[in-house]
Order: structure tokens, then sequence, then C-alpha cells
């Protein structure tokens, strides 16, 4: 008998056509192929042709047509018509939007500007938002890098001019030892795969370090489980036995980085600590040539690390001696941090002489010849092919700024960075915080701020004061309260604005911030805020407004509602000016573009702003006859000039398409963007590829392209000496004075030398009675709050237990099915438990942001997000516990304020099960209703 094959139709008709744009499900900002049919969005696949991504895209970025399609798109602007919190609205028209935004905005701007508090969460645009913000002349604007990563992002450009992520990567094709520090899974997840992935196929061996093993640690050749926020410690242990063995690189210290610069050594100068300086402000080495004092960047100096200079009776011993007094101390050494880090004194060593093994045993060289800033010429690259890679699991503690610092020395001392093999930079980074702005905060009634807010301070007579010596910023940004905070502080402005410290704001103007949920710490008591009335019933927070393309637990607590778009109905630009997509080999940016037109009453923010300054008649943002400048965000994007030849995006400039980098504005630029596939890439020449910080070819090519107007060749910063002087005003040193409550803590916290101190809150709670380190990670399928409403993610991760390790599983008696309460200094919690034994004994975590609050998303009241889904934000505090001393400290790392998320301490134990998860928030009502129990359409035939 014959078998008859069915008749299979082997190619079928995907789409009619394909649109390519810039993935928004997070921030990896990969290329990728929408597939249209009859006008809609069919399927989304990977751009192979983009530089991100390569063609490869996770579960978030297929799944982002179900995100276009959610049921929780806001369709209108709103106004409130019940009580805050409420979640009840009235759709209102556009007109009547901006009519009532320019009714709050325009009397406090020609009053009192200060009194707007502008700022937004995890878009992509903080460059545009900026310059709105510095128009319109509030001192109070920052995203959200604050509560998320700017100790690294912060140390890396202090320590080094780049850190990890957006400003540098491994050198995946050529490292041999990968060592990663706190790395989740949903920033630059595909990046970060493919790398792993061909560092594995050329024999490099991976380590993860990380309390937690989940995701890269879990595809690691080596886990170390460490105690969180010991990791400071654990890399200054390395560094000491490093040291003690003279396994570093002399040469590379010498010649790139400030180890050779000279240390004034007398206690009783004021000076004590500073660089030893020409009469041009220029730090001194002593040259190896002459024996001679010479400037650090003096053409044909071949610095000296041995060398001291002793003038008017004061020594001067260079910051590599600095260096061996403060690391080869006993402190460090591993027998005595082997208990605090959790990791055996053993395993110290041995990990320090392996990546000692890899650096110099291993040796890459590249035949090419480069020349550096100092005009010596060198026959070959020479690189140490140990290369490391770190994001926010170290980053988000108290002592994050110092632990991410000790980890860029750790690197500097093997000579790994910039060089084969190693840590290398992306465009436009390289830059040293002396190449970035300065803060400014100066408010003048009507008119712009005197310059961008945010940036690298140098010094005492850098921060952001009133008169009284106050902050400027509501957020306490650049004051005694966080010197360094080069992003701002988002988890304090409702919490500040609440208080009325340091002063009463107006107007609170969010973007993309759910800060009445996962993004705030102290959840409810942020809700209760947002909520709290004076005792004329007027709000405390007298205005919000808020912009969202969804409707999240944050819409509710709004005023007014200004709709978004979603990330396919919209032009962005991810930008140079930014955050930059580049590659170490490549500058590269990209935008997104409307591929499909709203179906709804939204507008896109951006565009939002643009007729909203121009409604405000601000700089920048009308015309000389006072007509609207920019008629949306695309417009803007095309025509605005940030300073001569340089605008928003570096490609395809000039009118005939030719320019790069630098050029004149071209009318067709953005349809140059989506003809290229959506993005613009140019490559680094062959001879800058290395050394770029130091690199003369580099140098030469970055002014061409943009980057800075001047060559500024550096060395790293091994001791930042703007630290020092932070140092020396808390000691009584100058005119500008820390309060005195602050003194011991700058002194102690600010050492220009990285160190390790413990966590803040083990100081201000009792840790035999809070012993458990209580974590929250990303998953790979989720980015922030807004994944977990996406029909195809919730599949994947549709509520999170606890994950509780063996040692304190067994202990509580825990078995399959068994929820636990876990309590901190500041809330309870009851959850359910799992178990996983790959993890510190010491440790819990959660996955973040999939519990929901009921009515919130478009879910069903009862879906497993609201009931089984929780936050460990609600056993976190802005603040910390009161210590007796009369104060309430804020719950960051001193230096940059950055939020301490991973600080917490909890006591966990078994408890009855009961009805969802504690505490149960009540519901709001939902502005868009409720999605269908089953979320399914067909496009097309």
């Amino acid at each position: 008998m014959t078998h008859h094959q069915p008749n299979l139709d082997t190619s079928p008709k995907v789409s009619d056509e394909v649109r390519k744009t810039t993935c928004y499900m997070c921030a990896c900002r990969c290329g990728i192929n929408v597939h249209m049919k009859e006008g809609k969005v069919a399927y989304i696949e990977g751009n192979r042709d983009h530089p991100v991504n390569q063609g490869v895209l996770c579960a978030k970025g297929s799944a982002g047509i179900m995100q276009h399609n959610a049921p929780s798109r806001l369709r209108a602007p709103m106004k409130r018509v019940g009580e805050r919190g409420s979640g009840e609205f009235e759709e209102i028209s556009w007109d009547e939007a901006l009519a009532i935004a320019k009714g709050h905005l325009e009397p406090i701007r020609n009053e009192a500007p200060e009194k707007l508090a502008f700022f937004t969460g995890r878009d992509q645009s903080q460059s545009f938002t900026g310059f709105w913000a510095q128009a319109y002349g509030t001192p109070n604007f920052a995203a959200h890098g604050g509560f998320c990563s700017v100790n690294m992002a912060a140390a890396g450009i202090y320590t080094m001019g780049g850190a990890f992520w957006e400003f540098g990567q491994p050198d995946w094709d050529l490292t041999k030892m990968v060592m990663i520090f706190g790395v989740a899974e949903d920033h630059d997840s595909n990046p970060i795969k493919m790398g792993i992935g061909r560092a594995k196929k050329n024999g490099a061996k991976i380590i993860g370090v990380n309390p937690i093993r989940t995701g890269y640690n879990a595809v690691a050749d080596e886990w170390v489980g460490i105690t969180p926020g010991t990791d400071g410690l654990y890399i200054l242990s390395m560094i000491h036995c490093l040291m003690k063995a003279g396994k570093v690189d002399l040469e590379y210290l010498a010649r790139f980085t400030n180890a050779s610069v000279l240390v004034n050594e007398d206690p009783n100068s004021d000076d004590r600590g500073l660089f030893l300086k020409d009469s041009n402000g220029q730090p001194q080495v002593i040259d190896r040539n002459t024996g001679k004092l010479a400037p650090w960047n003096g053409q044909g100096v071949d610095p000296d690390l041995s060398g001291t200079y002793e003038k008017d009776g004061i020594t001067h011993r260079p910051v590599f001696h600095q260096m061996a007094d403060k690391y080869l101390s006993d402190k460090y050494a591993p027998e005595n941090v082997a208990e605090k880090t959790g990791i055996p004194a053993e395993k110290i060593r041995a990990m320090a002489a392996e990546l000692a093994r890899v650096a110099f045993d291993e040796e890459i060289t590249i035949e090419r010849e480069w020349t550096d800033f100092r005009g010596k010429k060198h026959d070959k690259m020479v690189g140490r092919p140990v290369s490391f890679h770190s994001m926010r699991g170290i980053s988000a503690h108290s002592n994050g700024f110092q632990t991410c610092r000790a980890l860029h020395v750790l690197q500097i001392l093997l000579g790994t960075v910039e060089t084969p093999g190693g840590m290398r930079f992306k465009p436009p980074y390289p830059k040293p915080a002396t190449a970035h702005p300065k803060p400014h905060g100066k408010v003048t009634v009507g008119a712009p701020l005197d310059g961008p807010h945010l940036g690298y301070v140098h010094g005492p007579e850098d921060l952001l004061l009133q008169d009284d010596g106050t902050p400027t910023r509501i957020d306490k940004a650049y004051s005694w309260d966080n010197p360094m905070s080069a992003h701002g502080l988002m988890h304090m402005v409702i919490s500040n604005a609440h208080a009325g410290v340091p002063y009463k704001i107006d107007t609170l103007f969010m973007y993309m911030a759910n800060m009445a949920w996962n993004s705030s710490m102290n959840t409810s008591g942020v809700m209760k805020m947002l909520t709290d009335k004076n005792e004329d019933g007027s709000y405390v927070i007298p205005n919000i407004i808020y912009s969202d393309a969804y409707s999240s637990e944050m819409v509710a607590y709004a005023d007014l509602i200004l709709p978004d778009t979603t990330y396919l109905e919209r032009h962005d630009c991810i930008s140079l000016l930014d955050r930059p997509i580049c590659e170490a080999d490549a500058v590269a940016d990209a935008i997104r573009w409307p591929v499909v037109e709203p179906d709804r009453d939204v507008r896109g923010f951006q565009s939002v702003l643009c007729e909203l300054g121009a409604m405000l008649n601000m700089p920048g943002f009308v015309n000389e006859d006072g007509s609207q400048k920019y008629k949306d965000y695309g417009d803007y994007i095309t025509n605005h000039i940030r300073r001569p030849g340089v605008g928003p995006l570096a490609g395809f400039r000039n009118e005939d398409g030719s320019g790069k980098g630098r050029g004149d504005v071209n009318p067709d630029q953005l349809q140059a963007y989506i003809d290229n596939g959506g993005f613009w890439m140019e490559h680094v020449p062959a001879e800058a590829a290395y050394f770029k910080p130091f690199n003369a070819a580099y140098q030469d090519w970055a002014v061409e392209m943009g980057f800075y107007d001047a060559v500024q060749p550096y060395i790293f910063q091994l001791y930042v000496e703007p630290m020092r002087k932070f140092q020396l005003a808390a000691e009584g040193v100058g005119d500008r004075q820390p309060p005195e409550h602050l003194r011991e803590r700058i002194k102690k916290t600010m050492d220009p030398l990285p160190i390790w101190y413990a966590p803040f809150e083990d100081s201000h709670v009792d840790v035999d009675e809070y012993p458990v380190h209580a974590l929250t990670q990303r998953p790979m399928a989720m980015y922030h709050s807004w994944g977990t409403q996406n029909a195809w993610l919730r599949q994947i991760h549709g509520h999170n237990p606890l994950y509780v390790p063996t040692k304190i599983w067994e202990a509580n008696g825990f078995k399959e099915g068994d929820w636990a309460k876990v309590e901190s200094a500041h809330g309870a919690i009851v959850v359910p438990v799992a178990h996983q034994a790959s993890l510190n004994e010491n440790t819990i975590w959660t996955w973040n942001a999939i519990g929901k609050r009921k009515g919130a998303w478009a879910l069903d009241e009862k879906a497993p997000e609201a009931t089984k889904g929780f936050l460990l934000n609600h056993l976190i505090h802005e603040l910390l516990p009161p210590k007796g001393d009369g104060l309430r400290w804020a719950n960051s790392d001193p230096i940059t304020g950055q939020a301490a998320w991973f600080d917490l301490r909890v006591k966990i134990s078994k408890s009855s099960v009961p009805n969802e998860a504690q505490p149960a928030i009540p519901a709001i009502k939902s502005p868009v209703g409720k999605g269908p129990d089953k979320l399914t359409w067909k496009v097309g035939k």
C-alpha cells in the first residue's frame, strides 16, 4: 500500500514587507526585522546585519509583538476624577491635557523653576529630556541611574574613563579567562550570551562571582558563591596576593596610570595627599631618563615608579608606594577576609595565582605599530588575556562605588584594560571625568539652567549648594550627602519632596518610572507619600504629571496622564550623546521609527515635550518668531545641533549623507537610517583599536568623529585626587566645609584608593536577629515591570517564589509548597518558597518585578502575579533604621547616592499558607479595563 505524503506549504507567506528598527524589550537595543501583514505587525525576528545582536533575538525581543498589542496600553490622555491612588480617571483631549500641563508648569517657571521635579525612568532619551529640563530652568532632573548602576558608571569614569556594558566589554575573541561579577541576565543579554559562547569555543575559562548561580553563572566553568556586599574585600585580597607576589604589570602602571605621580606626604600641609603639580597644574612624575621632575604627559617622558622627591622638607612619593602601604597590609590577607566573604583563603590565593598565570604566562602579541601620546613608538600591541565584566550586583550596595573602583584597579594592575584579550572600551568612550561637564544648578526665573544637570565633580568647589549650605537639588545630589552623584538620586525624590527637605516642590513630572511599585524602596510608604494630604485637604505633593505607555501601578497616583506610544509607534534615538550601542571595534548608533501608526489617541512622550516646550516659550524649542521649532521628536533628531557639526545622530550627516560623526544637518537622515536597517556604524581604524586613551591615532580619530573637540589623552586614575579633596575638607581644610554630622563619614568612605567597609545596614540592624541576606535578580525573559504583563513572557515567569539555600531550607523544615514569613527591620512579607542548592548559604533571593498590584496592567485580580507574585521592596526603606543619633541616614552609597538595594538583612521562618502573598495591597481601578482571558488575533491571511 502506497503511503501518500501530505501536501505541505514549505514557504508560507510570513509578511508583505519587512521594516527594520530597534528593539525596546530591554536595554540591549538589538536590531529587529518587523514583518508586516496588511499594515499590522505579524512577526518579529533579529536583524542579522545589526552590530549588537547579529540576528540573535531572545524571548523578550520575540515577544515584542505581545507588548505592542498589550491590553494594558493607555488609550488617551486622562485626568484624575477620584482620589489619588484610586485609579479613577476621565479621558480628555490632548488640547485639554496640554493646557492642564501648561497651567502647572508655566507659573512655576516664571516664579520658582526649582519647584518642578522632572525625573525619567528607564527611557533611552536622556540627552533629550535633560536638554528639555535645562531649557525649562529647573535643577531637578535625572533618570533612573541613581537607583540602578551609578556606582559602576561613576567608578569607571573616575578611575579609567569608562566602565562595563555601554562603556566597555571583554575582548571576547582573544581573552583566555573571563571573570564576571554580579552580572544579571536581563541587561545586554544577547551580546553577553554571544560573547560567552565565543570565548568558551576558543577555550577561555569563565568564572562567575555571584551569591546566586543562575544564567551566566550557571554556564561558568567555576562559580564563586560570595557573601553579598563583600566583593570589594575579595577583590582587594586578590590585589594583596598579586602585589605580594610581584605579579603586576609595572611597565603598564608606569606609562599609562598615575601610579608614578608624586603625592604630598606632609601631615601638616593643607596639600597633604594631593599631587605635586607644576605651574601649569600638571601632576608631576620623575623621569627615568633624567631623574628629574617632569609632567606626566611630557613628550619623551619615561615615568619612574620607584623614585621619591623632597621639596622644602616635604617628601613626595609615587601613588604606587601608597598602594603598597595599603594593600600589602595583613588586613587584606586571604586568611583575614575568608570568613566575611565566605570564600576559603586557599581559593582566594588560587584565583589570584590563576589570574597572574593567564595574564603573564599567556601573553598575546599583535604585530601592529602604534604611537602613544608621549610620542613613543611601539612596534607591537602586547595584551594580557584576562578580562572582567560586571554590573549591578556589586554596584547596588552602600560600599558599591569603592567596590567597583577596586575591580577596575585589579584590571589595571594586571595590565588588562585596553589591551588585546582584556577589557576594551566602546567608542565614544574612553572619556575621563575631566572630559565630562560638571553639574549645574544655578536657577534663573524664566530662563534656562546655567548648564547641564549631571556631570562629574572634582572637589568641594563643584558641589551644588545653596547660600546656606543646603542642597540645591530636591534629591540632594552633588551635596555633602552624596558628593559624586553623577546620575542623581531618583529614589529619594518623592521622600524628600514629601518631607519638604531641602524645600517643597509644586509639580512632580515623571516618565516611565514605576515609583508606586517596583522602582521604589519602601513601596507602601511611597504610595502613602503620594496620597498624603495637608490639614487643609490639599495634597502634600500638589501636582503629579505622569507619562507611560501602559496602565502601570504609578498611573493611579497621577493627576494628569500623558499616554505614550509603544516602541513600534514612535521615533527614538539611540545616540552617542546618550547611551550608545557601540562595540569595541566600531562606533554605532540607531533609531526607532513608527513602523505602525497608533490605533489610539496617544503620542510619543518626546514629541509631547517638543510641543510643551514651545507652549512654554522655552529656548531651544521655539524659533525667533515664537513658533514651535520641532514639530515632533523625529524633527528634533534630524535638525537639532548640540555643538557645531554634532547632533543626536552621527551617521549620514551633510545634505548628501556623506558625513560621519561630524557634519551639517541632513534633512533625509532618518530615511537613510531606515534604508540601512535602522543603524549606522563606522569601524575604528586598526592602529587605534587598542590602548585608546593613550593611542595618538585613536585620539585623532575621536576628534574627527566628534567624540570630543580636542585631543585629550589621559592616564588611568588609580588614586582619585578629587576624593582626597573631599577628605581634606572633612579634615577642616578649605572654605567649603561639610556639616559636622558628615565629617567622619566623608573621611572614612572617600579614600582616594579603593577600600572596603561593611554595608551600612549591617551597623544599623542587629545582624544576629537578621542574619540572612536578601537579594533580587532579573530574569533573562523579563526587563523591569512592563515585561510581566506580556502574554508570552508570563508563561515563563507567571509568579516568583523566594529561593532558599539548603542550609536555611533544612533548618526551617521547608517542603515543596510551603510559605515563609520574611521580616526586616522595616517590614514583613509572607511568600511561597522554593529550594535552590546553588546559593550562598546565607542568602535568599527572588526575581524582581514579577509581582503586580491588583488592578494594574489590565491583569485579572486573581492573576498569579498578583496573588503569588511579590516584591522584596516592602522590606526595604530609602532610609536606614534609626541608630540613636537622632539622624535618619539615606540607604545609599555615601559617595554617589546609589540606592543600596542589596544591603538588605532579614530573618525567615515557616508560615501557614495564606490565601495570597502578603502584604495584599487593595486593588486599584483599571483605567483600561481588564484584558481578555485569552489574547488571540490573526494578522492578514
